[in-house]
Protein backbone atom coordinates (compact mmCIF):
# COMPACT_ATOMS: atom_id res chain seq x y z
CA UNK A 1 0.00 0.00 0.00
CA UNK A 2 0.98 3.57 -0.55
CA UNK A 3 2.54 5.16 2.53
CA UNK A 4 -0.33 7.68 2.59
CA UNK A 5 -2.80 4.83 3.02
CA UNK A 6 -0.64 3.10 5.61
CA UNK A 7 -0.77 6.26 7.73
CA UNK A 8 -4.51 5.73 8.16
CA UNK A 9 -4.42 2.04 9.11
CA UNK A 10 -5.94 1.82 12.66
CA UNK A 11 -4.47 -1.60 13.44
CA UNK A 12 -2.28 -1.36 16.60
CA UNK A 13 1.45 -1.71 16.28
CA UNK A 14 2.48 -1.64 19.94
CA UNK A 15 1.70 -4.30 22.52
CA UNK A 16 -1.62 -3.85 24.33
CA UNK A 17 -0.81 -5.70 27.58
CA UNK A 18 0.17 -2.55 29.52
CA UNK A 19 -1.14 -2.88 33.08
CA UNK A 20 -1.74 0.44 34.82
CA UNK A 21 -3.34 1.76 38.00
CA UNK A 22 -5.39 4.22 35.94
CA UNK A 23 -8.08 3.87 33.29
CA UNK A 24 -6.86 4.97 29.86
CA UNK A 25 -8.53 7.92 28.18
CA UNK A 26 -10.31 6.39 25.18
CA UNK A 27 -11.23 9.03 22.62
CA UNK A 28 -13.34 8.04 19.68
CA UNK A 29 -16.62 8.44 17.88
CA UNK A 30 -16.50 5.50 15.46
CA UNK A 31 -16.65 1.91 16.69
CA UNK A 32 -15.33 -0.77 14.33
CA UNK A 33 -17.23 -4.04 13.84
CA UNK A 34 -15.92 -7.43 12.72
CA UNK A 35 -18.54 -7.75 9.97
CA UNK A 36 -21.73 -6.12 8.72
CA UNK A 37 -24.04 -8.42 10.66
CA UNK A 38 -22.52 -7.15 13.92
CA UNK A 39 -23.34 -3.48 13.20
CA UNK A 40 -25.80 -1.96 15.67
CA UNK A 41 -26.79 1.39 17.16
CA UNK A 42 -27.65 0.62 20.77
CA UNK A 43 -27.12 2.65 23.95
CA UNK A 44 -26.95 -0.58 26.03
CA UNK A 45 -23.20 -0.85 25.58
CA UNK A 46 -22.62 -2.32 29.03
CA UNK A 47 -24.67 -5.37 28.01
CA UNK A 48 -24.36 -5.55 24.22
CA UNK A 49 -20.91 -4.16 23.45
CA UNK A 50 -19.71 -0.88 22.05
CA UNK A 51 -21.65 0.61 19.16
CA UNK A 52 -20.92 4.33 18.96
CA UNK A 53 -18.79 6.82 20.88
CA UNK A 54 -21.89 8.94 21.55
CA UNK A 55 -22.94 6.44 24.24
CA UNK A 56 -19.53 6.42 25.88
CA UNK A 57 -16.07 5.01 25.39
CA UNK A 58 -14.53 2.56 27.91
CA UNK A 59 -13.45 5.59 29.99
CA UNK A 60 -17.05 6.77 30.46
CA UNK A 61 -18.37 3.26 31.07
CA UNK A 62 -15.71 2.62 33.69
CA UNK A 63 -16.85 5.75 35.51
CA UNK A 64 -20.49 4.70 35.16
CA UNK A 65 -19.83 1.23 36.59
CA UNK A 66 -17.87 2.62 39.53
CA UNK A 67 -20.62 5.09 40.44
CA UNK A 68 -23.25 2.36 40.12
CA UNK A 69 -21.18 0.19 42.48
CA UNK A 70 -20.81 3.08 44.92
CA UNK A 71 -24.54 3.86 44.96
CA UNK A 72 -25.84 0.29 44.73
CA UNK A 73 -27.60 1.07 41.45
CA UNK A 74 -28.65 -1.30 38.68
CA UNK A 75 -26.79 0.92 36.22
CA UNK A 76 -25.61 4.52 35.85
CA UNK A 77 -25.69 6.81 32.83
CA UNK A 78 -23.08 9.58 32.57
CA UNK A 79 -24.34 12.88 31.15
CA UNK A 80 -22.76 16.31 30.48
CA UNK A 81 -23.77 17.92 33.80
CA UNK A 82 -26.17 17.97 36.72
CA UNK A 83 -28.70 20.04 34.80
CA UNK A 84 -28.60 17.52 31.93
CA UNK A 85 -29.26 14.77 34.49
CA UNK A 86 -32.35 16.60 35.74
CA UNK A 87 -33.63 17.18 32.21
CA UNK A 88 -33.11 13.52 31.30
CA UNK A 89 -35.22 12.40 34.27
CA UNK A 90 -38.02 14.86 33.52
CA UNK A 91 -38.15 13.90 29.85
CA UNK A 92 -38.05 10.18 30.64
CA UNK A 93 -40.99 10.21 33.03
CA UNK A 94 -43.19 13.14 32.01
CA UNK A 95 -45.39 13.37 28.94
CA UNK A 96 -47.84 15.99 27.70
CA UNK A 97 -50.76 16.33 30.09
CA UNK A 98 -48.97 14.76 33.06
CA UNK A 99 -48.26 16.19 36.49
CA UNK A 100 -45.08 16.20 38.58
CA UNK A 101 -44.09 17.44 42.03
CA UNK A 102 -40.89 19.25 43.02
CA UNK A 103 -39.95 20.70 46.43
CA UNK A 104 -39.77 24.49 46.49
CA UNK A 105 -36.28 24.13 47.99
CA UNK A 106 -34.96 22.32 44.89
CA UNK A 107 -31.92 23.41 42.88
CA UNK A 108 -32.77 26.55 40.89
CA UNK A 109 -32.25 25.03 37.39
CA UNK A 110 -34.59 22.17 38.33
CA UNK A 111 -37.35 24.68 38.96
CA UNK A 112 -36.36 26.59 35.81
CA UNK A 113 -36.81 23.41 33.74
CA UNK A 114 -40.16 22.85 35.44
CA UNK A 115 -41.39 26.36 34.68
CA UNK A 116 -39.84 26.59 31.22
CA UNK A 117 -39.21 23.43 29.21
CA UNK A 118 -41.80 21.25 30.96
CA UNK A 119 -44.52 23.87 30.92
CA UNK A 120 -43.87 24.34 27.21
CA UNK A 121 -44.40 20.59 26.77
CA UNK A 122 -47.75 20.81 28.63
CA UNK A 123 -46.43 19.18 31.81
CA UNK A 124 -47.59 20.76 35.05
CA UNK A 125 -44.89 20.76 37.72
CA UNK A 126 -46.27 21.72 41.12
CA UNK A 127 -44.04 23.00 43.93
CA UNK A 128 -44.52 21.47 47.38
CA UNK A 129 -43.30 22.02 50.93
CA UNK A 130 -40.13 19.91 51.35
CA UNK A 131 -41.16 19.07 54.92
CA UNK A 132 -44.47 17.54 53.80
CA UNK A 133 -43.48 13.92 54.45
CA UNK A 134 -46.28 11.36 54.12
CA UNK A 135 -48.80 14.14 53.41
CA UNK A 136 -47.42 14.17 49.87
CA UNK A 137 -50.25 11.69 49.27
CA UNK A 138 -52.69 14.60 49.27
CA UNK A 139 -50.94 16.14 46.25
CA UNK A 140 -50.73 13.02 44.09
CA UNK A 141 -53.19 13.03 41.21
CA UNK A 142 -54.27 10.38 38.73
CA UNK A 143 -51.88 11.90 36.16
CA UNK A 144 -48.91 12.37 38.53
CA UNK A 145 -45.90 10.68 36.94
CA UNK A 146 -42.93 11.87 38.99
CA UNK A 147 -42.06 13.20 42.44
CA UNK A 148 -38.75 14.97 42.92
CA UNK A 149 -36.91 15.04 46.23
CA UNK A 150 -33.77 16.98 47.10
CA UNK A 151 -32.38 16.50 50.58
CA UNK A 152 -30.92 18.72 51.91
CA UNK A 153 -32.67 21.37 49.88
CA UNK A 154 -30.73 23.95 47.92
CA UNK A 155 -29.52 26.87 50.08
CA UNK A 156 -32.13 26.50 52.85
CA UNK A 157 -31.04 22.90 53.54
CA UNK A 158 -34.38 21.30 54.48
CA UNK A 159 -34.02 17.56 55.17
CA UNK A 160 -36.86 15.63 53.58
CA UNK A 161 -38.50 12.48 54.88
CA UNK A 162 -37.68 10.62 51.68
CA UNK A 163 -38.79 7.16 52.91
CA UNK A 164 -42.23 8.51 53.79
CA UNK A 165 -42.57 10.21 50.40
CA UNK A 166 -41.44 7.06 48.59
CA UNK A 167 -43.98 4.93 50.46
CA UNK A 168 -46.87 7.19 49.47
CA UNK A 169 -45.64 7.56 45.88
CA UNK A 170 -45.20 3.84 45.30
CA UNK A 171 -48.63 3.14 46.79
CA UNK A 172 -50.00 5.09 43.82
CA UNK A 173 -47.45 3.77 41.29
CA UNK A 174 -45.58 7.08 41.01
CA UNK A 175 -41.79 7.20 40.52
CA UNK A 176 -39.51 9.13 42.88
CA UNK A 177 -36.33 10.86 41.73
CA UNK A 178 -33.73 12.26 44.11
CA UNK A 179 -31.07 14.89 43.61
CA UNK A 180 -28.43 13.27 45.82
CA UNK A 181 -25.55 15.61 44.96
CA UNK A 182 -25.09 16.83 48.54
CA UNK A 183 -24.41 13.27 49.69
CA UNK A 184 -22.05 12.42 46.81
CA UNK A 185 -24.18 9.29 46.48
CA UNK A 186 -22.76 7.87 49.72
CA UNK A 187 -24.03 9.87 52.74
CA UNK A 188 -27.65 8.96 51.91
CA UNK A 189 -28.44 5.51 50.50
CA UNK A 190 -31.10 6.42 47.96
CA UNK A 191 -31.89 2.92 46.77
CA UNK A 192 -32.08 1.43 50.26
CA UNK A 193 -34.92 3.91 50.84
CA UNK A 194 -36.71 2.93 47.62
CA UNK A 195 -35.88 5.88 45.36
CA UNK A 196 -36.33 4.93 41.69
CA UNK A 197 -33.77 7.27 40.13
CA UNK A 198 -30.90 9.05 41.87
CA UNK A 199 -28.85 11.75 40.20
CA UNK A 200 -25.87 13.80 41.19
CA UNK A 201 -23.71 16.49 39.66
CA UNK A 202 -20.30 14.85 39.39
CA UNK A 203 -19.08 18.41 38.93
CA UNK A 204 -19.22 18.70 42.72
CA UNK A 205 -17.70 16.09 45.07
CA UNK A 206 -16.65 13.34 42.68
CA UNK A 207 -14.88 15.79 40.38
CA UNK A 208 -13.77 17.58 43.50
CA UNK A 209 -11.46 20.19 41.96
CA UNK A 210 -13.79 22.62 40.13
CA UNK A 211 -12.40 21.62 36.74
CA UNK A 212 -15.06 19.47 35.08
CA UNK A 213 -18.78 19.35 34.26
CA UNK A 214 -20.50 15.96 34.44
CA UNK A 215 -23.65 14.38 35.82
CA UNK A 216 -24.76 10.88 36.72
CA UNK A 217 -28.23 9.32 36.56
CA UNK A 218 -28.51 6.02 38.43
CA UNK A 219 -31.43 3.59 38.09
CA UNK A 220 -32.70 1.36 40.89
CA UNK A 221 -33.91 -1.44 38.62
CA UNK A 222 -34.34 -2.56 35.03
CA UNK A 223 -37.68 -0.76 34.66
CA UNK A 224 -36.15 2.59 35.60
CA UNK A 225 -33.13 1.98 33.37
CA UNK A 226 -35.33 1.18 30.35
CA UNK A 227 -37.34 4.34 30.98
CA UNK A 228 -34.20 6.46 31.01
CA UNK A 229 -32.20 4.69 28.32
CA UNK A 230 -34.32 5.36 25.27
CA UNK A 231 -34.50 9.11 26.04
CA UNK A 232 -30.78 9.16 26.82
CA UNK A 233 -30.13 7.75 23.34
CA UNK A 234 -32.46 10.20 21.62
CA UNK A 235 -30.98 13.27 23.33
CA UNK A 236 -27.41 12.41 22.40
CA UNK A 237 -25.97 13.22 25.82
CA UNK A 238 -22.32 12.68 24.91
CA UNK A 239 -19.61 13.24 27.52
CA UNK A 240 -15.91 13.97 27.22
CA UNK A 241 -13.62 11.01 28.02
CA UNK A 242 -11.12 13.53 29.40
CA UNK A 243 -13.67 14.78 31.93
CA UNK A 244 -14.55 11.18 32.79
CA UNK A 245 -10.88 10.51 33.41
CA UNK A 246 -10.71 13.43 35.83
CA UNK A 247 -13.82 12.12 37.61
CA UNK A 248 -12.26 8.65 37.91
CA UNK A 249 -9.24 10.28 39.53
CA UNK A 250 -11.54 12.24 41.84
CA UNK A 251 -13.19 9.03 43.01
CA UNK A 252 -9.84 7.81 44.35
CA UNK A 253 -9.66 10.66 46.87
CA UNK A 254 -13.39 11.08 47.52
CA UNK A 255 -13.35 9.37 50.93
CA UNK A 256 -10.46 11.35 52.40
CA UNK A 257 -11.81 14.62 50.99
CA UNK A 258 -15.30 14.03 52.41
CA UNK A 259 -13.86 13.20 55.84
CA UNK A 260 -11.76 16.38 55.88
CA UNK A 261 -14.60 18.53 54.55
CA UNK A 262 -17.11 17.22 57.09
CA UNK A 263 -14.79 17.91 60.03
CA UNK A 264 -13.85 21.42 58.92
CA UNK A 265 -17.41 22.37 57.99
CA UNK A 266 -18.79 21.28 61.36
CA UNK A 267 -16.13 23.31 63.16
CA UNK A 268 -16.96 26.44 61.18
CA UNK A 269 -20.76 25.97 61.38
CA UNK A 270 -20.56 25.61 65.17
CA UNK A 271 -18.35 28.71 65.40
CA UNK A 272 -20.90 30.71 63.39
CA UNK A 273 -23.77 29.40 65.53
CA UNK A 274 -22.08 30.94 68.58
CA UNK A 275 -21.33 34.29 66.95
CA UNK A 276 -23.37 37.21 68.36
CA UNK A 277 -24.16 38.66 64.90
CA UNK A 278 -25.38 35.36 63.42
CA UNK A 279 -28.95 34.11 63.64
CA UNK A 280 -29.91 30.75 62.13
CA UNK A 281 -27.31 28.32 60.82
CA UNK A 282 -28.71 25.81 58.31
CA UNK A 283 -26.38 22.83 58.62
CA UNK A 284 -27.96 19.36 58.79
CA UNK A 285 -25.96 18.36 61.89
CA UNK A 286 -27.25 21.37 63.88
CA UNK A 287 -30.69 21.43 65.55
CA UNK A 288 -31.47 24.77 63.83
CA UNK A 289 -31.63 23.02 60.45
CA UNK A 290 -35.16 22.03 59.32
CA UNK A 291 -35.44 18.25 59.46
CA UNK A 292 -32.38 17.74 61.68
CA UNK A 293 -33.92 14.67 63.34
CA UNK A 294 -34.54 13.07 59.93
CA UNK A 295 -30.91 13.73 59.01
CA UNK A 296 -29.77 11.92 62.16
CA UNK A 297 -32.01 8.97 61.25
CA UNK A 298 -31.22 8.62 57.55
CA UNK A 299 -27.77 10.06 56.82
CA UNK A 300 -24.33 8.70 57.65
CA UNK A 301 -22.64 12.10 57.65
CA UNK A 302 -22.58 15.66 56.36
CA UNK A 303 -20.56 17.41 53.70
CA UNK A 304 -19.12 20.85 52.92
CA UNK A 305 -22.03 23.15 52.15
CA UNK A 306 -24.37 25.04 54.47
CA UNK A 307 -26.04 28.44 54.88
CA UNK A 308 -26.50 30.99 57.62
CA UNK A 309 -28.37 34.22 58.24
CA UNK A 310 -27.24 37.30 60.07
CA UNK A 311 -29.49 38.69 62.76
CA UNK A 312 -32.25 41.11 61.77
CA UNK A 313 -30.24 44.20 62.76
CA UNK A 314 -27.71 43.47 59.98
CA UNK A 315 -28.78 45.12 56.70
CA UNK A 316 -28.53 43.77 53.16
CA UNK A 317 -25.78 46.28 52.41
CA UNK A 318 -23.82 45.03 55.40
CA UNK A 319 -24.14 41.45 54.18
CA UNK A 320 -22.74 42.52 50.81
CA UNK A 321 -19.87 44.27 52.61
CA UNK A 322 -19.23 41.05 54.52
CA UNK A 323 -18.96 39.03 51.31
CA UNK A 324 -16.71 41.60 49.64
CA UNK A 325 -14.44 41.71 52.71
CA UNK A 326 -13.61 37.99 52.62
CA UNK A 327 -10.06 37.18 51.55
CA UNK A 328 -9.64 33.38 51.79
CA UNK A 329 -13.22 32.65 50.77
CA UNK A 330 -13.85 33.37 47.09
CA UNK A 331 -17.14 34.53 45.60
CA UNK A 332 -18.50 31.71 43.46
CA UNK A 333 -21.67 29.77 42.73
CA UNK A 334 -20.57 26.15 42.66
CA UNK A 335 -19.34 23.92 45.48
CA UNK A 336 -17.70 20.62 46.34
CA UNK A 337 -14.18 21.65 45.32
CA UNK A 338 -11.04 22.26 47.36
CA UNK A 339 -11.54 26.05 47.63
CA UNK A 340 -13.88 27.75 50.07
CA UNK A 341 -16.65 29.83 48.50
CA UNK A 342 -19.25 32.30 49.72
CA UNK A 343 -22.26 33.82 48.00
CA UNK A 344 -25.48 35.67 48.85
CA UNK A 345 -28.88 34.64 47.51
CA UNK A 346 -30.64 38.04 47.33
CA UNK A 347 -33.72 36.85 45.44
CA UNK A 348 -34.33 33.58 47.29
CA UNK A 349 -38.04 32.83 47.43
CA UNK A 350 -39.59 30.55 50.03
CA UNK A 351 -43.33 30.72 50.85
CA UNK A 352 -42.87 30.30 54.60
CA UNK A 353 -39.95 32.63 55.42
CA UNK A 354 -38.55 35.98 54.33
CA UNK A 355 -34.80 35.89 53.71
CA UNK A 356 -34.58 39.39 52.14
CA UNK A 357 -31.06 39.09 50.78
CA UNK A 358 -29.49 38.15 54.10
CA UNK A 359 -28.81 34.44 53.63
CA UNK A 360 -25.23 33.43 52.87
CA UNK A 361 -24.19 30.04 51.51
CA UNK A 362 -20.72 28.74 52.27
CA UNK A 363 -18.78 25.92 50.70
CA UNK A 364 -15.91 24.86 52.92
CA UNK A 365 -12.79 23.72 51.12
CA UNK A 366 -9.54 22.17 52.24
CA UNK A 367 -7.95 25.29 53.69
CA UNK A 368 -7.13 25.15 57.40
CA UNK A 369 -10.31 25.75 59.45
CA UNK A 370 -8.61 28.35 61.67
CA UNK A 371 -7.71 30.41 58.63
CA UNK A 372 -11.30 30.26 57.42
CA UNK A 373 -12.66 31.24 60.83
CA UNK A 374 -10.22 34.16 61.00
CA UNK A 375 -11.39 35.25 57.55
CA UNK A 376 -15.05 35.10 58.53
CA UNK A 377 -14.31 36.94 61.77
CA UNK A 378 -12.53 39.86 60.12
CA UNK A 379 -15.23 40.15 57.44
CA UNK A 380 -18.01 40.20 60.03
CA UNK A 381 -16.15 42.80 62.06
CA UNK A 382 -15.55 44.96 58.98
CA UNK A 383 -19.20 44.78 57.90
CA UNK A 384 -20.70 45.55 61.31
CA UNK A 385 -18.56 48.51 62.35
Amino acid sequence: MNWRTRLLDPAPRARRDFASLTTPVYRGSTVLFDDQTAVKDDWRQAQNGYSYGLYGTPTALELAHRIADLEGARETLIVPGGQAAIALIYLSYCTAGSHALVPYSAYGPNKAIAEGLMRGLNVEVEAYDPMIGASIADLIRDNTCLIWCESPGSVTMEIQDVPAIVEQAHAKDVAVALDNTYSAGVMFDAFAYGVDVSMQALTKYIGGHSDLLLGAVSARNAAALTKLGSIYQQLGLAVSPDDCSLALRGLQTLAVRLDALESATLEIANWLARHPHVGDVFHPALPSCPGHKIWKRDFTGSTSIFSFMFKDNISEDQVITFINSLKVFKIGMSWGGVNSLAIIYPDLQRPDKEFSGCIVRLNIGLEQPNDLIDDLSQAIEHSTQ
